[in-house]
């Protein structure tokens, strides 16, 4: 790419459905992209995806695609046992990539990207970062409108007893912790502003699945700061964050699959418990545009570094943390 203002090309690793229901079709409307690239180990499968949203190439390897000397970024959307392992790849052929959470099985698997991070950007795909009511729920925060915030609660569940599913595969990175227990380990850390300092978790595993299908978990921040979380894989659809101040809380009754086309609400109350509602409503957006953007941005923004590379981990060493504790019955420290 040699003008500033030429859109960036991406590649799609893999027809996942992740991409081809939310991320794909966002990046088609998103400003500085370019999709151009799509592959499968499946040929017919990545013709059929670039015929479906015009995109120009299908490739019927990963080899080819990271090949491709017309793609600049890589979106990685495969299973989370494949995450780093084709992650490094791309980023060995010169790609950036923008690769789904969580970004690898565990925290020291993360540590063979140091050798690409200095060469290439790199970032986990945490769409929710750039949603308005996230950053509004920030500044809300930093205004002091709940107080000191001190007590934060996350429910995330879905129902799927498909065992050909690949959060029900083990082997893969399957579970409830993995899939969405990750953004209770994010929405912590927005909230609170840091990393926890210890953790303790209980999980339930499917007798034939063997994933994590219930887990339950609390994070210390210290102060008297906590985050609680519940996330399922065979419960109702449900979801929501709830954080209480010293003075007032707030809660997001829809924070992680927030809709491209609704409005979403922050729901601001003070100290009494019968206290007025305040409703802020926040604009109809595409987080999945949204990211995208913002990692052309960050591409456009400077050099490459392992900013990104850290935070990842540190998240990873939380989730690390909580699986320990399963073991132990006792807090861990991330």
């Amino acid at each position: 790419m040699t003008a500033a203002s030429a859109r960036l090309r991406w590649g799609i690793l893999s027809t996942a459905d992740i991409g081809r229901r939310k991320v794909l079709p966002a990046m088609l409307r998103a400003e500085g992209v370019e999709v151009v690239a799509v592959a499968s180990r499946n040929l017919q499968a990545a013709r059929d995806m670039a015929s479906e949203f015009g995109i120009a190439r299908a490739w019927g390897s990963y080899e080819e695609l990271l090949a491709d000397p017309g793609v600049d970024v890589i979106y990685n959307p495969l299973p989370n046992d494949l995450h780093v392992p084709w992650t490094l790849a791309a980023a060995r052929a010169g790609k950036h990539v923008l690769c789904e959470k969580p970004m690898s099985l565990d925290a020291a698997e993360l540590e063979a990207l140091r050798e690409v991070c200095g060469r290439v950007h790199l970032r986990e795909a945490f769409m929710v970062e750039y949603h308005p009511q996230w950053i509004r729920l920030r500044e809300l925060v930093a205004a002091g409108e709940i107080g000191e915030p001190t007590a934060a609660h996350v429910q995330f569940s879905y129902f799927n007893a498909d065992p050909a599913n690949i959060r029900n595969q083990a082997r893969s990175g399957g579970g409830a912790l993995y899939d969405i227990g990750c953004y209770a380990v994010f929405a912590g850390e927005w909230c609170f502003g840091s990393q926890p300092h210890r953790v303790i978790a209980t999980l339930d595993r499917d007798p034939a699945f063997g994933t994590d299908r219930h887990a339950s978990g609390l994070l210390d921040f210290g102060s008297g700061r906590s985050l609680g979380f519940t996330v399922s894989t065979q419960s109702a659809r449900r979801q929501s964050l709830s954080l209480v101040g010293s003075r007032g809380s707030l809660r997001m009754p829809l924070p992680f699959n927030a809709l491209p086309d609704v409005p979403c609400v922050l729901e601001l109350q003070g100290e009494a418990q019968d206290a007025p509602v305040r409703r802020i409503e926040l604009p109809a957006v595409d987080q999945y545009g949204l990211q995208a953007e913002a990692f052309v941005r960050q591409i456009r923004g400077g050099p490459p570094g392992d900013a990104s590379l850290e935070q990842a981990m540190a998240r990873m060493r939380v989730l690390d943390a909580l699986r320990r504790s399963e073991s132990s019955g006792r807090f861990e420290t991330p």
